[in-house]
């Protein structure tokens, strides 16, 4: 007689972009450099926090850049959580375009600029992969879904990662498809995955970009 399998179980992902810095602010590309929150961030990840007490995730997990280290934290304190960190959650590496402007990034290198902002890959200047990041930010998410199985995740991260990730999440080809838009500062989206027998299985993207004062 064949056991039947376990029931699957609904956990739910919640991913949250940090708070603004100041490099957001001067619309610098971020990438992989480590920059603090700025004043505004700071009060926007304790706006997160307020928005996140009613939901009380179980887990979070935030990138071990400080932005985002900072704005899990400020959830951490009104939810009684402790963060933990994952590296699988970094934003994506621009390599030599961090911490410059568009038009800076358009001066000094115009034919891959050109290939970046008409949304085709980007081979050179060490920017990692698309697909890269949507693979690592989406095994790291059904990762967390298994291991914690029933629960209510947080990952705080970046915009590049979040967005790439999801894609990757929901099965769609992360060079080919720019349906998801970004998240704007201390915004996030959930996902509820079901999770079977040890393995993450059918993604849903219940909500997107959602404010933190939208509770």
């Amino acid at each position: 007689m064949t056991r039947p399998s376990a029931a699957a179980e609904a956990t739910r992902l919640i991913l949250a972009r940090h708070g603004q810095t100041d490099h957001n602010k001067a619309l610098k590309l971020q990438g992989q450099v480590d920059i603090p929150l700025n004043a505004l961030g700071r009060s926007q990840a304790q706006a997160l926090g307020r928005a996140l007490e009613p939901v009380a995730p179980d887990v979070i997990i935030a990138s071990p850049l400080s932005r985002a280290l900072a704005t899990a934290q400020a959830v951490a304190d009104r939810t009684g959580r402790t963060v933990r960190t994952d590296a699988a959650f970094l934003e994506r590496s621009f390599g030599q375009w961090e911490g410059l402007t568009r038009e800076e990034i358009q001066a000094e290198w115009p034919e891959l600029y050109v290939e970046w902002i008409s949304q085709r890959p980007v081979l050179g200047a060490d920017v990692e992969a698309r697909t890269a990041v949507a693979q690592r930010v989406a095994d790291a998410c059904r990762r967390l879904a298994v291991e914690h199985a029933g629960s209510t995740v947080l990952v705080v991260a970046h915009g590049a990662a979040i967005t790439l990730g999801i894609t990757g999440l929901l099965g769609l080809d992360p060079e080919g498809f720019r349906g998801i838009g970004g998240l704007e500062n201390c915004h996030r989206s959930t996902l509820e995955v079901r999770v079977q027998a040890g393995e993450a299985g059918a993604m849903r993207l219940l909500s997107h970009n959602l404010p933190p004062d939208f509770t």
